[in-house]
């Protein structure tokens, strides 16, 4: 599997829009089926709970090298996904009043942004287990920068009023193009609407197609594509298959 770019999550050719209102249950469900039935041959693929519940990505923050769990993930749950995950990816259990890390923390692969009131302790565990430069910042103001931005490799987006010249510092402190944006049709938490990698991005249903334009080329996804990397074309069924 020397193809995977990030094992955190699913790679593919296209966007996925998912719509979390209402239907949960079945949701999650079909969700699931088709993330395993389509992508088990190409990139692992973990189901878990962190601390009993399922907002993993609120809770969790990692890249390829290393992931971060809240204190509050139990010991079975720990020991499930280190017998899940590959064993390259260090697994570390954050002793941290901010629990929510996935709020807290936005990486990729090379830098990450903290909240500014994360403990020190804290800081040179994300630098030692995600092998990162650590930087504490606000998005717009804002202390939640993994909430207000997302971010791969290849670029990032920023809560919607993040002052220009506060992008260009970013953009350079990240090395990686930035622009300011949305999700779900206007949404300014665009950490909590989508998740991305170096291959692939999920948003929500009401994103609209003049934001998965400007994802679609601030990640830099069309020209990411290989489809000899991938493995394959994904069936054009894939998205239809949620509904």
């Amino acid at each position: 599997m020397s193809h995977i770019q990030d094992w955190r999550f699913l790679y593919a050719h296209k966007f996925i829009r998912i719509d979390c209102p209402g239907r949960k249950r079945e949701l999650l469900q079909n969700t699931q089926s088709v993330f395993e039935a389509e992508l088990h041959d190409i990139i692992p693929i973990c189901r878990t709970q962190i601390a009993g519940t399922r907002i993993i990505g609120r809770l969790t923050a990692g890249n390829r090298k290393g992931l971060l769990v809240p204190t509050s993930t139990t010991d079975q749950e720990l020991q499930h996904l280190r017998n899940t995950l590959p064993d390259a990816v260090k697994i570390q259990r954050i002793e941290e009043r901010l629990s929510a890390l996935g709020n807290v923390i936005v990486t990729n692969d090379h830098v990450a942004l903290i909240h500014p009131d994360l403990e020190r302790e804290t800081e040179e565990i994300i630098a030692d287990v995600l092998g990162v430069e650590v930087f504490r910042q606000t998005i717009a103001d804002n202390v939640l920068v993994g909430s207000y931005m997302a971010l791969s490799n290849q670029g990032g987006i920023v809560h919607p009023k993040t002052p220009i010249q506060d992008q260009d510092e970013l953009s350079s402190l990240l090395q990686v193009p930035l622009v300011a944006g949305s999700i779900n049709r206007g949404s300014a938490v665009i950490g909590a609407g989508m998740v991305v990698n170096d291959w692939m991005a999920v948003a929500g249903l009401d994103t609209t197609a003049t934001e998965l334009s400007v994802i679609e080329n601030v990640f830099r996804l069309v020209e990411g594509r290989n489809s000899s990397a991938i493995g394959g074309d994904l069936k054009d069924t894939m998205v239809e298959s949620f509904y």
